[in-house]
């Protein structure tokens, strides 16, 4: 028998019953379905930490302030002290000690409730500078941002983050213009910052109001020039190095302390991607074991749909025997019926889990990214399992003899 009827054999075998193939590929049906909509979803989240980070700017380092004490007594750079200050952040700016960085944006931030004639709600209120917009990759949507002049004299001006002003302000007409009140301050509403978008851990920079610096620590009673982050944009990209180690030296310089009493931390994009990246990493390693299991229960099901094959046409074996058929024939002719019913169901796992990849992002907002290699790495596994599992079934169809098949009942 030739390879060409050895298939024609199995489709016709498993063709005439439609209902037990579809049950027996069920299993492996979930399991791919499963595995590639879960590598999928992971590969989403990873491609949209990279976009929204790199949005932000991937050459962009974060100063933060505070210190703490571990058990040795040694002092980090975790803490919640209010370490770093103003003149901290115009000495980052000198491009004499900090050639390698291109800008410098010092910020402070508290929660504030913005009150309008109609309605209130409660953000983000950030103190920054004129640099803000340059080093944190922001642009205004409508209106403008404010001048220097207007941050050397503490105008009392907004800029509002896109939810922020949605929440606000209902209507198509734009909020520019408008009056908003911070404990009975009332701010001029100058501009709205273009979205960008909740981020995979659901939060999101557009519910914020921008103000000068002096403002926002007018509007919270602050008199000290503490700031809560400096966020310094490097040169380049390849300069990132350069500009780490440029600020850690200065700040170290400044407040007198040594690398191991550092009362500031730096961290980068890079890290952040790489941390996000960790634990989609791991989520999808999980999800994917857990599917995993419903290809194993799938092969199952295979073996077990096969070995009630042999027994239903033990007589055909005997037949086929005494007709000439080698062993080598009856286990190919088996093999075969495993690996279609295998294959089919791998072929249906990955129609399905094209139409979860094109349906459920809408459903759960979360990207899923199908990958060619995870798709054709599934076919594949769908293959091996039907060979697999039908390998022991095709074994003991091939090892009856003649007179003991064409007895039996």
């Amino acid at each position: 028998m030739s390879w060409a009827e050895t298939l024609a054999t199995a489709w016709d075998a498993v063709r005439s019953h439609r209902l037990r193939s579809l049950l027996t590929m069920l299993g492996i049906v979930i399991g791919i379905a499963s595995v590639i909509l879960t590598v999928g979803l992971g590969q989403g989240a990873q491609d949209q930490v990279k976009s929204q980070i790199s949005a932000l700017g991937s050459n962009l380092l974060i100063v933060s302030p505070g210190s703490s004490t571990d058990s040795s007594g040694v002092r980090g750079g975790f803490g919640s002290a209010s370490t770093l200050t103003l003149s901290d952040a115009e000495a980052l700016g000198d491009d004499k000690a900090a050639p390698d960085v291109k800008g410098v944006a010092p910020v402070t931030t508290s929660n504030a409730q913005l009150d309008t004639a109609s309605t209130n709600w409660t953000t983000s209120l950030v103190g920054a500078t004129t640099t803000w917009p340059q080093v944190r990759k922001r642009d205004v949507a409508t209106g403008r941002f404010f001048t220097s002049e207007e941050v050397a004299s503490g105008a009392k001006v907004v800029v509002l983050g896109a939810d922020t002003a949605a929440e606000l302000f209902t209507g198509p007409a734009s909020p520019v213009g408008e009056t908003v009140s911070v404990g009975g301050t009332a701010l001029t509403v100058i501009g709205v910052l273009e979205s960008t978008g909740a981020s995979s851990s659901g939060s999101t920079e557009d519910d914020t109001a921008v103000t000068p610096m002096g403002t926002a620590k007018s509007l919270t009673g602050s008199t000290s020039s503490s700031v809560s982050t400096v966020y310094v944009e490097a040169v380049s990209d390849e300069a990132l190095p350069a500009a780490y180690q440029e600020i850690n030296a200065l700040l170290l310089n400044l407040h007198g302390v040594s690398a191991d009493e550092a009362d500031f931390s730096i961290s980068s994009q890079d890290s952040l991607v790489e941390t996000a990246n960790a634990t989609n990493k791991t989520l999808t390693v999980l999800l994917g074991g857990i599917a995993a299991i419903s290809l194993l229960v799938g092969g199952i099901g295979v073996m077990n749909i096969m070995l009630v094959s042999v027994t239903e046409r033990i007589r055909e074996i005997g037949l086929r025997k005494a007709l000439g058929a080698t062993p080598s024939v009856i286990r190919r002719q088996f093999l075969a019926e495993a690996s279609l019913l295998g294959l089919a169901g791998g072929v249906v796992g990955i129609v399905i889990a094209a139409v979860g990849a094109w349906g459920l992002p809408g459903l759960i907002d979360q990207p899923v990214s199908l990958s060619l290699l995870a798709t054709a790495a599934a076919l594949v596994t769908s293959l091996a399992l039907g060979v697999g599992f039908g390998v022991y079934p095709a074994s003991r169809a091939a090892r009856l003899t003649p007179i003991d098949a064409l007895r039996s009942e």
